[in-house]
């Protein structure tokens, strides 16, 4: 099998990182009294967008470690994790649709330049 671009390190990394920050962020306010007002706020929300933020983060946990792994589906959810965000943040505000759409870029190129492609390829990437 090939190895891993770097690109891909870092980003199955990241998404992993800021995916298990989220889910114990969002775990603080249970176990923490303090916290308690912030849990009064998600408790105010409707319980199906509670539940697609959750979702949201363990996808970004799961698609960042399969990426690792070389699955090309972990590939592709990311893209679509992304893009999805990339919408979402298109309800917000410019810079927030700006910066996604950036990264958004970014992520797409290094997901797909050619050794990135090769490496989810695997095997049959390497000539006979």
């Amino acid at each position: 099998m090939n190895r891993r671009p770097r690109s891909i390190t870092v980003i199955g990394w990241l998404f992993i990182a800021f995916g298990c920050i989220a889910i114990v962020m969002g775990l603080v306010p249970l176990v923490d009294a303090a916290a308690s007002g912030r849990f009064a706020d998600l408790k105010a929300q409707r319980a199906d967008e509670v539940g697609f933020v959750w979702i949201a983060w363990f996808l970004a946990v799961v698609g960042g470690a399969f990426l690792l792994y070389g699955f090309n589906w972990g590939r592709w959810l990311l893209v679509l994790w992304m893009g999805c965000h990339v919408v979402i943040s298109a309800l917000h505000s410019p810079r927030q649709l700006l910066v996604h759409t950036l990264l958004f870029a970014v992520i797409l190129y290094s997901l797909f330049h050619p050794q990135a492609s090769a490496y989810f390829r695997g095997a049959r990437a390497e000539p006979p």
